[in-house]
């Protein structure tokens, strides 16, 4: 059962006849629980940047004709066509999924030693691997700082440099253990390259930018009334939903200072504030502990501005 299924198709008020948009696939498990609420009439987009996703998606929509599959960052969704006829709901499940984490061979984890990857698509962009190997010292402390909160990301780059002048990175068990050897095992809770390794997979998909880009484009196709349903994991992810909901939702504090009074008007109503995974899904799954969603509405006086 993927995170929070239930609370995000309580909060997308799915209607069987709506257009909704699973802007992060995965492996279909939201998806298929807001098909099993559509009608006949209801569409499902389904978007992913991964191929393996992609395939999945295809073989849903191969039995389905509700369905349409794009390949490509949800930050590009006011691109599709299918998406211009406006939108009753948008879901973002964030990060990365059980299954890339699993699997060894896409790099995401050091608890499975595999190729240093970490690419949502092995196919575009730079790996990892291609980033600590040939970004300078500055940049990869900035990125581990950033991405990370890593408070030893200076430590942590420069020990990254000095290595690969030996030997290049290649594999993720060499990279956490340089990282584990230089900052010890601390409390043996958490893995001491954790933070490294969330921030170079972030630095690599560019997934802030992407964020940023898919919650305003998000914005602009749902219909009045649409529901926005964002799924995060870290607190970089759930500071930028946060703010971006606030923003459109609230009025900026007022300035003493100002001569005119700047006219607000809000373009969606915040929904929920946090939610979070109950007692009986952690127990099932303790990966949903850090998992937080927050939902907002689009409001009728958006359709002006959208």
């Amino acid at each position: 059962m993927p995170v929070l299924w239930a609370p995000v198709l309580n909060a997308l008020a799915i209607a069987p006849s709506g257009a909704y948009l699973d802007g992060t696939f995965g492996r279909g498990g939201h998806a298929r629980g807001i098909l099993d609420r559509l009608g006949p009439q209801g569409r499902l987009l389904v978007m992913d940047k991964d191929p393996e996703a992609i395939r999945e998606a295809t073989s849903l929509a191969a039995s389905d004709a509700r369905v349409r599959v794009r390949q490509a960052s949800f930050a590009t969704l006011g691109e599709w066509s299918e998406t211009a006829g406006g939108l009753d709901g948008v879901l973002f499940d964030l990060g990365v999924s059980s299954p890339q984490l699993d699997d060894a061979r896409r790099g995401f984890s050091f608890r499975h030693d595999g190729p240093l990857d970490m690419r949502m698509d092995p196919t575009q962009g730079l790996s990892a691997a291609d980033f600590v190997n040939h970004a300078d010292e500055a940049e990869i402390a900035r990125v581990l700082w950033l991405h990370g909160e890593e408070r030893q990301s200076r430590r942590i780059a420069k020990a990254i440099v000095l290595r690969r002048g030996e030997k290049p990175f290649e594999r993720t068990g060499d990279l956490a253990d340089v990282i584990a050897k230089l900052l010890g095992r601390g409390d043996g809770r958490t893995h001491p390259a954790t933070r490294s390794f969330q921030a170079i997979r972030i630095h690599v998909n560019a997934e802030l930018d992407d964020l940023q880009a898919g919650l305003e484009a998000a914005l602009c196709a749902l219909k009045p009334g649409g529901r926005l349903a964002v799924i995060s994991f870290h607190s970089l992810e759930d500071r930028i939903t946060k703010q971006f909901i606030n923003e459109r939702a609230k009025a900026p504090p007022a300035n003493r200072r100002d001569v005119v009074e700047l006219a607000f008007t809000p373009r969606l109503r915040d929904l929920s504030g946090a939610i979070k995974a109950d007692a009986t899904e952690l127990a099932a799954n303790p990966r949903a502990r850090s998992a937080v969603l927050r939902v907002a509405e689009k409001l009728a006086t958006a359709e002006l501005g959208a």
